[in-house]
């Protein structure tokens, strides 16, 4: 009998196939059915964490991870770059990593197999509302493929060049349970409407995946490289913060947390996750001061005038800066620079109502006072341990010294919201470390494990489980605090 053949269009738009119809034996469907290569796939040199471009024309459209080698290539037609790797290397089972799909070439046909759908989990990882619930109720190790342990969550993160001051940020924002499970669940964003041409929501797609990554219990490997998701932050910051360069880890927390505030339709007047998580209030008040070098008389005079009388403004937050004292510049009898130490509860007299600090702009002075009106689920710090002048940065090496749980926050609140907030004790659950010169110094961090209540320091792709006790000898710079729950009481996670 004669064999016909029927032409069809492939449906990655690649170059037509051939699908060839056996006349009088019925019809041999090619376009699915069992594959001989599938023992040659090699799991451990994928990675699905760098761009998806193809390794020869640099394209992003329709590309194909092969299986064996884990380069990625374009198309899967007979001039195409994935095709003709098959056929030079004999390499034949591809992944497309947009529609998640296997092929075999240059046979050119789709593959079916439920063994492969460890492969697709990792380069896209979804979670149930029930695995999402359970996630701090455990802390169950995983084995990744290559061997190794892990807790997910706690996961190392690559650096590629001079990014571990957004490393340490985005594994601190990863151990906020709320903000987590948002991000854990593309629903919760996918259907938000951005302006046409709109290239921040990008911050917020990457954002996802890379929170699904960190959390990912199959992973291949016991680390993550953040790559897509700095990219994503080079181009939407306009290259204020760089892969390349060091940067300043406040600077980012604060652009970071604004900018995905505005991705996610957020407003001044409209709230958002980044919003109903770290946002808090306060009172300011500010009063402007006459210039210093006038005589007493007219200063007196100025006082007296409306200009100069105590004006009082509320303000919302995401996060509180605090201010640490000059450190001394005396040394010890060894000669060795002492470092100072300050409690925390000095550096937060700021916002008691009554400490003054006086402001210098470019013409004017201000005396401001500060104090709490709302207290949001989790409060962040930063301690201001750089001071910039036109010549140079400095470092305060001043040491803060905390308690990892029950830091009350109640006395910094005005009367009004004494009354209306209930709960006003704060737990540590991460701890962001400066350490070294202020310009070349490197980035480390602390987080809590909710499950297991212990500690761990992450500095790149290092985790190390750590005494709750060493994290208050650190040069700490940002953290995260969470108000206990109601059920919370005195039950609280040291790690001891």
């Amino acid at each position: 009998m004669i064999a016909g053949v029927k032409r069809e269009r492939d449906v990655d738009g690649d170059e037509e196939e051939e699908v060839r119809v056996k006349v009088g034996r019925g019809v041999e469907d090619r376009r699915s059915r069992h594959c001989p290569y599938l023992d040659t796939i090699n799991r451990s040199v994928l990675d699905f964490d760098f761009e998806k471009l193809c390794s020869i024309s640099l394209s992003h459209i329709n590309v194909y991870a092969c299986l064996i080698c884990g380069k990625y290539f374009q198309g899967r037609g007979q001039k195409s770059h994935a095709y003709i790797h098959s056929v030079q290397f004999a390499h034949h089972v591809f992944l497309n990593l947009h529609t998640l799909k296997f092929y075999c070439l240059p046979d050119n046909y789709e593959i079916i197999d439920s063994s492969l759908e460890d492969i697709t989990y990792v380069l896209k990882p979804t979670f149930t509302k029930q695995h999402i619930a359970g996630l701090d109720k455990h802390g169950k190790l995983y084995r990744a493929y290559d061997g190794t342990t892990y807790l997910p969550g706690i996961v190392g993160l690559n650096n590629i060049k001079a990014n571990d001051y957004a490393n340490v940020v985005l594994q601190a924002l990863s151990n906020v349970p709320p903000l987590r499970n948002y991000f854990l669940e593309e629903e919760n964003y996918r259907r938000i409407r951005r302006p046409p041409g709109d290239i921040m929501f990008l911050l917020v797609q990457r954002f996802g995946e890379l929170m699904r990554k960190l959390w990912n219990p199959r992973n291949f490997k016991a680390h993550v490289s953040p790559h897509e998701m700095l990219q994503a932050v080079v181009l939407c910051s306009k290259k204020t913060f760089q892969i390349t360069k060091q940067g300043d880890a406040v600077d980012f927390l604060s652009w970071f947390l604004n900018a995905l505030h505005g991705a996610l339709g957020g407003t001044k007047k409209k709230s958002s996750i980044l919003t109903k998580v770290f946002q808090g209030s306060m009172r300011i008040f500010s009063k402007k001061l006459p210039h210093p070098d006038l005589p007493a008389e007219e200063k007196e005079a100025l006082l007296l005038k409306d200009e100069y009388q105590e004006k009082m403004s509320e303000s919302t937050f995401l996060y509180l800066t605090l201010d640490l004292p000059t450190a001394p510049l005396y040394k010890d009898e060894k000669e060795q620079l002492i470092i100072p130490q300050v409690p925390l509860f000095n550096i937060l007299a700021k916002f008691n109502g009554n400490n003054e600090k006086e402001y210098k702009t470019y013409k004017e002075n201000f005396l401001k006072r500060f104090q709490l009106t709302k207290l949001p689920p989790y409060l962040i710090f930063c301690i201001k341990r750089f001071t910039k002048n036109n010549f140079f940065v400095e470092k305060n090496p001043t040491i803060v010294n905390f308690p990892i749980t029950n830091v009350d926050l109640r006395e910094y609140l005005t009367e009004e919201a004494q009354v209306t907030e209930k709960i006003t004790t704060y737990d540590l659950v991460a701890n962001v470390v400066h350490d070294g010169k202020p310009t070349e110094g490197s980035y480390r961090i602390h987080v809590l494990h909710h499950g297991t209540g212990k500690w761990y320091e992450l500095q790149d792709l290092q985790v190390i489980d750590i005494l709750p006790q060493m994290i208050t000898l650190s040069e700490a710079y940002i953290q995260i605090w969470k108000r206990q729950d109601k059920d919370d009481g005195a039950e609280n996670h040291t790690g001891a």
